[in-house]
């Protein structure tokens, strides 16, 4: 991620978090005042109505409670009574281990003992990660039997001849919703039904426990009526499932933004390619009709002087030979002319060449030929015969 866009990305979470602390302090600190008001006008009460007791010792009395709240103590029940409601039952307990390593960690019951915390540091260390595998493993199988179902639906839909469009539409619908139906909706109910909370309370305790939050002002279970051993067990199960399930949810939306943001980058090469295309078709038209170009002249070397001219003999007239249609030689190039020993041939025509363009070679004598260097040499003659000679080339 580029340095701008994690500085933009902060100041947008820095201006959320603002916006949301306005906003709860706007929400909650009338409420915060009118229930310290409440309290200091039961205090006063209490005073007047006790006039033995100071103000101090009330005071401490009031500390004393609370921290006793605070460690799981339930002020409506007797110390003496043998069938109380215990925080640290085997539910209870398990429950607590569960909050632990999901990392919800409701605080509504805390450890008191060094013991206990020494333990719950190692005990924290070890059981995150490996909830952390189980959770991908069990949301893995989870959005896969939820896909696999919506698959059948999908096939009914594309039977149907629905676009493939809208049925990727739908099927995304469909996955969302019935996970909302299992995973929310359904313990809702069940939470306003044994825990005789409000739809507001019961889907407000759904939702911070699914997204790991945990304030703990609302507990399952915490209640002592709860008198069921098996009724957190099965909340913390349902908290795995619900997990797993938001996992999956998370995943699919990072793979369709991944899936998004490639289509993104090939459609930016494809507009590139064209622009690069028209811009090319624009430049050549322009250039045509602005008219060719001449290329601009490249440093000529010196070329080699000509050979002599050898000496022409006399001879007699001979009658014109028809012309040969002779193709133009190609003029020579400076490299092979800078170094003769790499092109012999194309030094001897190049020589030819110039000797052509620069002075007339002596017509050859009547029967005479001039010697071609690339034909085989010919066969001795019968004796007798006179030997022409060649000129010289």
């Amino acid at each position: 991620m580029r340095g701008t866009t994690l500085l933009a990305l902060l100041a947008l979470v820095l201006l959320y978090l603002v916006s949301g602390a306005l906003v709860f302090q706007a929400l909650e600190q009338p409420h915060e005042q009118q229930a310290q008001r409440e309290l200091g006008e039961v205090r006063e009460k209490f005073l007047r109505a006790h006039p033995c007791v100071s103000d101090q010792e009330l005071g401490l009395f009031i500390k004393e409670v609370a921290d006793a709240l605070g460690g799981g103590a339930n002020p409506e029940t007797n110390s003496t009574s043998n069938n109380s409601h215990s925080a640290w039952d085997l539910g209870s307990a398990f429950f607590f281990s569960g909050t632990i390593i999901t990392t919800i960690g409701y605080g509504n019951a805390a450890l008191r003992t060094d013991a206990g915390r020494l333990f719950c540091i190692f005990y924290a260390l070890v059981g995150i990660p490996l909830f952390g595998i189980l959770l991908a493993g069990v949301g893995d199988r989870l959005g896969s039997s939820l896909r696999r179902g919506i698959g059948h639906i999908e096939a009914i839909f594309l039977k149907w001849h629905v676009p493939p469009e809208l049925v990727r539409v739908l099927s995304a619908m469909l996955f969302l919703l019935i996970g909302c139906l299992l995973f929310v909706l359904t313990p809702t109910f069940v939470f306003c039904y044994m825990e005789d909370w409000s739809k507001l309370e019961a889907i407000y305790f759904v939702i911070v426990t699914l997204t790991t939050v945990g304030f703990g002002d609302y507990v399952a279970g915490a209640d002592p009526k709860q008198d069921y051993p098996a009724y957190q067990p099965l909340v913390w199960f349902w908290i795995l499932l619900g997990l797993a399930y938001f996992a999956s949810v998370l995943t699919t939306i990072g793979n369709w933004l991944r899936v998004v943001s490639r289509r993104t980058r090939a459609e930016m090469g494809g507009l590139t390619a064209q622009a690069a295309s028209w811009t090319g078709t624009v430049t050549a038209r322009v250039t045509q009709r602005a008219g060719p170009t001449a290329p601009p002249p490249e440093k000529e070397k010196p070329l080699l002087p000509p050979p002599p001219c050898p000496a022409q003999p006399v001879s007699r007239p001979r009658s014109p030979a028809p012309p040969e249609k002779v193709e133009p030689p190609s003029p020579p190039t400076a490299s092979a002319l800078d170094y003769p020993s790499e092109n012999l041939a194309f030094i001897d025509e190049s020589s030819d060449t110039q000797s052509e363009r620069g002075c007339a070679l002596p017509p050859a004598p009547r029967g005479r030929r001039r010697p071609n260097p690339s034909r085989k040499p010919a066969r001795p003659r019968a004796p007798g015969r006179p030997r022409d000679q060649g000129a010289p080339v």
